[in-house]
């Protein structure tokens, strides 16, 4: 596949996820966005999540793609647990719509530094923990949607 095909099929590949997430939000008012009830974080708490992610990827790219290594290299369970753990107590403050603006920003991120990416920076063995194409976003949209229709709320 050349690059300017796997650069397209990633960006809808994103733009598909974020639809997902997005779907699943849809509805949820300010309250129930800050209430904990999903594995102990909130909704918020898994969009800060998300985003954290994104800047993440999108520096990787970019790194990879400018001939350096990954800085983020594979992690155990337990390292990543402290890790988010870490970056969901640091955000958990950030008002909502910070929150959101700061997801579609390192979205948009991510899309820049594919549209840029070098061959090796499609390149996804060159990649750790944040990988080049990653299904993590669709995984906290179908918790925000099971979460949703567990507690009857409409949407999602």
């Amino acid at each position: 596949m050349d690059s300017q095909t796997r650069k397209d099929e990633l960006r809808r590949h994103y733009e598909g996820s974020r639809a997902a997430l997005l779907a699943a939000i849809d509805g949820l008012g300010d309250a129930e966005m800050s209430l904990a009830a999903i594995d102990g974080w909130s909704v918020k708490d898994h969009l800060t999540h998300v985003t954290v992610w994104d800047e993440i990827r999108a520096a990787e790219i970019e790194r990879i793609s400018a001939g350096f290594e990954p800085a983020w290299p594979l992690m155990t369970d337990s390292e990543i647990e402290a890790f988010n753990g870490m970056t969901e107590r640091m955000r958990s403050s950030l008002p909502l719509a910070q929150v959101l603006a700061e997801l579609e920003s390192s979205r948009a991120r991510v899309l820049a530094a594919i549209a840029a990416a070098t061959e090796r920076g499609l390149d996804e063995t060159r990649y750790g923990e944040a990988g080049l194409r990653s299904d993590h976003e669709s995984e906290h949209a179908d918790l925000i949607g099971r979460w949703r229709q567990s507690t009857g709320r409409q949407g999602g």
